[in-house]
């Protein structure tokens, strides 16, 4: 594990990591979220120019003696479409499927609309 992800604070006070000639040279920024058995980063990388965005989700779990990983990525253009279904999805399971949880801490969010948006 990386030093950078070894804190005392609040998983989502963690700083991006430092550029150091590591594998992480493009990554300007990292959150770190504990879930249990598994762990979640959020990391804004820049493109190979250095003049564009994107951000990878990794799902880190322990499996017998190892880590497996998975990883998502998903592309400026694609943030607010992202948004809407992750939104969309986790509403389904909050009124649908499981009314009676209490999911503490559970964000209020409001997308604007917009013209040309395609479903």
């Amino acid at each position: 594990m990386s030093e950078d992800y070894r804190h005392d604070q609040n998983d989502w006070d963690y700083p991006p990591r430092q550029n150091r000639g590591s594998r992480y040279r493009d990554e300007v920024f990292s959150k770190r979220v504990r879930a249990g058995r598994r762990t979640y980063f959020f990391d804004v990388k820049t493109t190979r120019s250095g003049e564009d965005f994107f951000i990878v989700i990794t799902e880190s779990k322990r499996v017998d003696q190892r880590h497996e990983k998975h990883k998502i990525f998903v592309y400026k253009e694609d943030f607010v479409k992202f948004m809407k279904g992750l939104h969309e999805a986790m509403e389904d399971v909050r009124t649908e499927r499981l009314p009676d949880y209490e999911f503490y801490g559970y964000p209020s969010v409001d997308f604007p609309e917009h013209e040309d948006e395609d479903e």
